[in-house]
């Protein structure tokens, strides 16, 4: 199957055997294509003695550290092929990875991720709200991650607003402007965990102000370690922003990583993250990297359809997390959700979020 079939599936409803037998069917095509043309991995591959026949299930397929691409320049295609690189966030003196993409797969990453979102979003385009400033797409230095996902979820919204000026201050009147313009309709807020909590929350909350915010969808993401040492819990998060935007905000979590873009997992209304029809979650026991039960706390694995350009479709993360079912959330998608547990111990520092938090 093509990938441009499976983005044809729809992207929370294929029941569990039809997903595993999708999954590694894509997995052990991708492994081979990565070995034939890649050969750092494929030096790799006969290290760890792959051979396709030992495949009977995607946790088969061997995995790589994540933290490799930081070490390592790893494509699959020709240099001249390049169409865009690129990185990872990063404190200062932090190595950072960096991606290849050609222009298939950086199509097929756009094409997932419209996928993904719209399932939240519908398919009309927002009134968009971007907690951030204008000059982070700007700035070659600074369009990494945190460019990219802006500018990847700028997709879903129709008519934009930077609700930060260059000095990350709050613009209260352009907002309100804004939300009048658009009053009535539905409004899709974007922005960074930290920043929003930051320079939005505690922006509005300083200032005594309140936003009419009712009939909204905040997406926010990467990372979580600087308000998890602030005791600040996802719960916490979600109250303390529904008080100044209105009880009626719906507020997504996702989890995601430069090394798979467009792959992304969305939080329900029931809290829980989800793994698409194009992507999955594994959790290995830390002492042997056999995957863990559902309930079972482990390192986190995920595994993507989408990587062509380069071998990062199945990579171990430097995160814990558990896998709480599959295919029986009480939101109705299917496949499996799961939760992040935190960095593990020793870990960089890697999200969006927490980057900033500590340059902050």
């Amino acid at each position: 199957m093509t990938y441009e079939e499976v983005l044809a599936l729809p992207p929370y409803d294929v029941a569990r055997e039809k997903k595993q037998a999708l999954l590694k069917e894509g997995l052990l095509y991708l492994t081979e294509y990565h070995q034939a043309h890649c050969t750092p991995y494929a030096r790799m591959m006969q290290t760890v003695g792959f051979t396709p026949h030992h495949v009977r299930a995607t946790a088969d397929i061997p995995f790589l550290p994540v933290r490799l691409f930081k070490e390592m320049a790893l494509r699959s295609i020709d240099e001249d092929a390049v169409f865009k690189t690129m990185t990872s966030s990063g404190t200062t003196g932090q190595q950072v990875s960096k991606i290849f993409l050609d222009r298939e797969t950086a199509t097929n990453q756009q094409k997932t991720l419209v996928r993904i979102v719209t399932d939240w979003t519908g398919k009309s385009r927002l009134p968009m709200l971007i907690i951030d400033c204008p000059s982070v797409i700007k700035d070659r230095a600074m369009f990494s991650a945190r460019g990219a996902g802006i500018l990847g979820f700028s997709m879903f919204g129709r008519k934009k607003l930077y609700a930060l000026n260059d000095a990350m201050e709050l613009e209260l009147d352009e907002i309100r402007a804004f939300l009048q313009e658009h009053e009535g309709e539905r409004i899709l807020i974007f922005g960074f965990t930290f920043m929003v909590w930051q320079h939005f929350y505690k922006a509005l909350q300083a200032a005594g102000e309140k936003l009419s915010l009712e009939n909204a969808l905040l997406i926010h993401g990467g990372g979580w370690k600087k308000l998890a040492a602030d005791a600040v819990s996802p719960e916490d998060f979600r109250t303390a922003l529904r008080e100044v935007c209105g009880t009626g905000l719906q507020v997504a979590d996702y989890y995601g990583m430069v090394e798979q873009t467009g792959c992304i997992y969305l939080e329900c209304a029931c809290g829980h993250l989800h793994a698409s029809t194009y992507s999955d979650v594994i959790v290995r026991r830390a002492h042997d990297f056999s995957p863990a039960a559902f309930g079972e706390p482990g390192i986190i694995e995920v595994v993507s359809l989408l990587p062509k350009s380069y071998p990062g479709h199945a990579l171990l993360t430097e995160d814990e997390g558990v896998v709480l079912g599959e295919d029986d959330c009480p939101c109705g998608r299917r496949g499996k959700y799961f939760k992040v547990m935190g960095r593990l111990k020793q870990a960089e520092l890697r999200g969006c979020s927490d980057t900033y938090a500590a340059a902050f």
